[in-house]
């Protein structure tokens, strides 16, 4: 298969999962609006819950994959010289993942301490 028929097939696909992806988005808005109606809902009303720690473990997320991507370089730069870079992969996917759970799981543990403050304010008041 030559580069031109590959670029057309390419073309082909890359519009075809467009059109999919578009197509699904309508179709689940659609049938959540049919599900509110059929519960005697206005989907005019509706609006959908906020996250407000969303932003929170986004940040961390990425903060622990760049500190896991700076940590995989400096480890390849400085203490692993082998003679080829077949396993490095290995060592780059991992600690980007690992220190993306540990962001992670740092946003769990604030989101849980700040619901649980806010338990005892308000079990305070009463």
């Amino acid at each position: 298969m030559d580069t031109g028929n590959l670029a057309i097939l390419m073309i082909i696909i890359v519009s075809l999962g467009f059109f999919l992806m578009m197509f699904g988005i309508v179709y689940l808005d659609k049938r959540e609006k049919l599900a509110l109606i059929e519960r005697n809902m206005d989907p005019r009303n509706y609006k959908p819950q906020s996250a407000p720690y969303q932003n929170l473990k986004w940040g961390l997320l990425l903060i622990g994959a760049g500190l896991g991507l700076f940590l995989a370089f400096v480890l390849d730069r400085t203490a692993f010289h082998y003679g080829d870079n077949s396993n490095i992969f290995f060592l780059y996917v991992s600690l980007i993942a690992f220190f993306g759970g540990v962001g992670l799981f740092v946003s769990y543990r604030i989101e849980k301490r700040e619901v649980l403050d806010k338990e005892d304010q308000r079990i305070e008041k009463l």
